[in-house]
């Protein structure tokens, strides 16, 4: 049980003989693999030696393991030519502005409640504050049948919706911000 409140209180149970200690334990995991044993599944310029083992490899992972993690993503091989372009990429700055924003309207959202951010929401404060038009929620179900998506995914998909529509200063989930989440979502199956 304390395993399982860690992930969804923010709390973490230790139990022993002589009594049990209950101890906060809120926290952001960040993580990455690679794609296979050699690292190059996928890769463009490079064949991966290992293909044979690709599945058994990224079974490693847990598929309810991976159910809880809101946001995957594939990094691939960054060209020369990239790295060495005399284009900047957006400057850190404007991203920072972007996000302070971001986060003044979940704190607006949350003010009455004990959230902090739209990661903190409960299934019920999903339903109160992901609400959903008729195109967005007809491609969240044909997402969740297609893929055969669990109650957990559905809130994974949501949350980070809702967090795109704060970025881009829509009082709305659309259906660009659902269609946008599921690029960050796992695309292996177990």
């Amino acid at each position: 049980a304390g395993r399982r409140r860690a992930r969804t209180d923010g709390l973490v149970t230790i139990a022993r003989a002589q009594g049990s200690l209950t101890f906060p334990a809120s926290f952001m995991l960040v993580g990455d693999m690679n794609p296979c044993p050699c690292g190059f599944y996928g890769d463009a310029e490079r064949k991966c030696s290992c293909a044979a083992a690709v599945t058994r490899y990224q079974k490693r992972i847990s598929g309810p393991l991976l159910d809880r993690i809101a946001i995957h993503m594939e990094v691939p091989r960054v060209d020369y030519e990239k790295l060495t372009a005399s284009r900047l990429g957006e400057p850190s700055a404007a991203v920072r502005d972007r996000v302070e924003v971001a986060r003044a309207r979940q704190q607006k959202r949350f003010a009455e409640s004990d959230l902090l951010t739209n990661a903190d929401m409960r299934p019920a404060d999903v339903r109160r504050h992901c609400q959903l038009d008729d195109e967005s929620m007809a491609l969240l179900r044909a997402a969740i049948r297609q893929l055969r998506l669990s109650a957990r995914a559905f809130h994974r998909i949501l949350k980070p919706a809702r967090t795109i529509s704060d970025l881009a200063e829509s009082a709305a989930i659309l259906h660009a911000h659902i269609a946008f989440t599921f690029q960050y979502r796992s695309r292996r199956r177990h």
